[in-house]
């Protein structure tokens, strides 16, 4: 089961980009996916102007708690993110927080380092055609990608 998380996706376009490129490989490998309901990018700015330099513990932390709290409804007997597959995110962090979080909810955190399917996960998205996003998602994150 996966679950789409989108309000910290900048700009809206991007949004979509990557909705659709999940929602086409998911019919591909029949996975269910789970898509967050509304768009609001404005409360992830709001909880991080004037703590940039500190934006990804928020949106760590936000994402892992709507991911537990999906998984509390649904029963599901661990949680644990995308985030872990990609050598730019902060894995301690994340860890740390996803295991928190677990704790506070009574779902356990499911850690592993993905990373070493890193290589092998781009040469199969680029053979699917696949849209492959260019930053993490959020408006800091495109202007370091693209200034």
């Amino acid at each position: 089961m996966g679950f789409f998380y989108k309000h910290n996706i900048h700009p809206y376009t991007e949004c979509i980009k990557r909705k659709e490129t999940l929602q086409n490989y998911a019919k591909m490998v029949n996975l269910e996916v789970i898509y967050q309901k509304g768009y609001d990018p404005e409360g992830f700015i709001r909880n991080v102007v004037f703590r940039e330099s500190n934006r990804c513990t928020y949106c760590y932390h936000d994402r892992l708690k709507s991911t537990a709290m999906i998984a509390k409804r649904g029963k599901f007997d661990y949680f644990s993110t995308t985030l872990l597959y990609s050598k730019f995110q902060k894995h301690n962090m994340i860890r740390s927080i996803g295991e928190s979080i677990g704790k506070s909810v009574g779902v356990p955190f499911y850690y592993h380092d993905f990373r070493a399917g890193w290589k092998k996960g781009i040469e199969e998205s680029k053979s699917l055609k696949m849209y492959r996003q260019q930053y993490c998602g959020c408006i800091y994150s495109e202007k370091e990608r693209y200034f």
